[in-house]
């Protein structure tokens, strides 16, 4: 449970008491009183604005009104001191056995701590992540929105939302990278019959991985598409092509432990065969949301197919707050791609997500205030959309920059990186900077073993407190340590500030969960479990330097048996947390 949350629930059910006493005007505004650690320890444990938002209400100064509530909220269970600061901030102090008892919650819960029900009443979310056009094997960048979607997508259901996963496949259209993958089949399947087609033109894919495909296509018809004409065999081999780059996609994936329903997997070409492009731009239509108009030049270059003057339906995303209205249709008659992504959001409002977060790569920064305006008029503002973009990841291998694979030709593939490093390694390194920062991926250094190491420092915790327990049954033969039975221990005996200290840290753990969910940002957990271990490594060196000071502490089992709760609630709460990073927890470290 958050004990924040539930000390806000305490103070407002104290101002409700006030008001039922007629010492507090009725009506007053409860939603905005906060509960929350303060910013300096020093300070107390639980900070409350609670008179600074109520005082205007109450028609009361605030610390007049901090005074009342203080002097209510210092008679509760657990609370040895309540004191006004500032301008009217109440800081609550509690005392060890509250906290002692929080270890307990931690014990008895397991991995289980930190599940919330926050996310129950919030209606259906779908994540959206990776999407990547099908044309090739994932690249390292694709790796950071892949991790960083399918982590929020399980940091949402840790916090109780009702969440599906879904991958977007870009398999449609004319023209595009589609197109160029179907020319790099064609040019590998030329290859497979013995031809010389020459060079690989610029701007198709010179990858060693459709090899195999062309290879397919030789084997099985032969000669026969060399004699069709070119939009036959464009579409034989954007489809085959297309296929066997997915199957490519899904074992990348796989090898990083992502994994999606076969119905997860929704298809742009599917769209369009059962005419749901149509059926958004008709609904559109009859909303008086298109209109016929003369599109002005595009910055920068101009497109092929761009023609000056030219009528064309246009889309008021203006009227939702985007810079320029937006053309559907391309000057060739084919839908463009953001009347096709319209069209797949409207698909995801139907079967029932009012929210809906999309995981895009860097270069999409332009695409999220067009797609935000269609979002808002295709649901009538009934949905939300909420973009995030995964920047760049600058990888490096010793410090030198790594940009060339043998196996794709002009990128580093993610299977390449997983294979070397492990996907641990690169699930757990992708979560160590907010999304909307680059990422500095050095192959060298995230598999040393070094506090330097974020990945290896918290592992190091876990297995650490597993090296305890193995030293515990050692030291003390038929000592039990389990979870439930630690918690009937004599955890009186922790009385050191360290320990509470650390106790404190245990318990803002479910905080950071539901924080981190409300905000869509999983970095939060990586973060907070680095701060976890840091503080487990500290409390662990200070008995070398004092023997006394050691979670095992020879004849004294009830003492070591109160420790080894403190590191057993540790040990839980870091396999809480890498269990939504998707991480494995170690009990050694080789």
């Amino acid at each position: 449970m958050n004990l924040f949350k539930r000390f806000q629930s305490e103070i407002v059910a104290v101002v409700e008491g006030l008001v039922a006493e007629h010492l507090l005007p009725p009506g007053l505004d409860t939603g905005r009183i906060t509960a929350e650690p303060p910013r300096d320890p020093s300070h107390g444990d639980i900070s409350t604005n609670a008179a600074l938002v109520l005082a205007k209400g109450a028609k009361t100064k605030p610390r007049e009104l901090a005074e009342m509530l203080a002097g209510r909220l210092g008679k509760h269970g657990g609370v040895i001191s309540a004191e006004v600061a500032g301008a009217g901030f109440i800081n609550l102090r509690l005392d060890d056995g509250f906290w002692r008892d929080r270890l307990i919650d931690v014990l008895v819960s397991g991995t289980a701590y930190g599940d919330s029900d926050i996310g129950k009443d919030a209606g259906k979310v779908n994540v959206e992540y990776v999407s990547t056009n099908p044309t090739g094997p994932l690249h390292i960048g694709h790796g950071r929105g892949a991790v960083f979607g399918d982590v929020l997508a399980s940091l949402l259901e840790k916090a109780g939302f009702d969440v599906t996963r879904e991958y977007y496949i870009n398999d449609a259209g004319k023209g595009g990278q589609i197109e160029a993958l179907a020319r790099s089949v064609y040019h590998r399947y030329r290859e497979a019959l013995g031809e010389d087609p020459g060079e690989m033109a610029e701007g198709l894919y010179p990858g060693d991985y459709l090899i195999p495909v062309g290879q397919a296509i030789a084997e099985r018809d032969g000669k026969k598409w060399l004699s069709k004409p070119e939009a036959e065999w464009m579409e034989h081999c954007a489809n085959v092509g297309s296929d066997a780059m997915m199957a490519l996609i899904r074992d990348d994936l796989e090898a990083l432990s992502i994994h999606f329903a076969e119905e997860e997997f929704i298809s742009e070409r599917e769209l369009h065969r059962r005419g749901k492009v149509d059926k958004a731009f008709n609904w559109l239509e009859q909303k008086g949301l298109i209109y016929t108009g003369v599109l002005e030049p595009p910055k920068g270059k101009i497109p092929d197919d761009y023609e000056e003057g030219r009528e064309q339906p246009l889309f008021r995303t203006t009227d939702f707050g985007d810079d320029v209205d937006r053309p559907l249709k391309r000057a060739n008659g084919n839908w463009t791609y953001f009347a096709a992504d319209i069209a797949y959001h409207r698909d995801k409002f139907d079967r029932g997500f009012t929210t809906m977060i999309d995981v895009w790569g860097a270069d999409h920064g332009g695409y999220v205030k067009r797609m935000k305006a269609a979002v808002e008029a295709i649901t009538e503002g009934k949905g939300e959309l909420d973009v995030k973009i995964c920047q760049l990841v600058n990888l490096s291998d010793g410090g030198k920059p790594v940009k060339m694979s043998k196996r794709a030709g002009d990128f580093v593939t993610l299977r390449e990186v997983v294979d070397r490093v492990g996907k641990d390694v690169v699930r757990f390194i992708m979560l160590t900077r907010r999304n909307d920062a680059p990422l500095d991926f050095d192959l060298e250094k995230v598999t040393e073993q070094s506090r330097d190491n974020p990945v290896f420092y918290v592992q190091y915790a876990h297995a650490r407190a597993h090296s305890i327990f193995r030293h515990a049954h050692r030291e003390f033969p038929g000592i039990d340590i389990s979870p439930h039975n630690l918690a009937k221990g004599p955890l009186e005996r922790l009385t050191r500030d360290d320990e509470i200290a650390l106790i404190k840290l245990l318990t803002t753990w479910p905080r950071q969960v539901e924080s981190a969910a409300e905000t869509h940002e999983p970095h939060r957990i990586a973060f907070f479990l680095l701060e976890l271990a840091a503080a487990f490594h500290g409390l662990w060196n200070k008995g070398n330097d004092d023997a006394s000071l050691r979670f095992l502490v020879p004849g004294d089992e009830a003492l070591t048996a109160a420790r080894l709760a403190l590191v057993r609630g540790v040990q839980l709460v870091i396999a809480s947390g890498l269990g939504v990073l998707g991480v494995e927890p170690v009990e050694e470290l080789r």
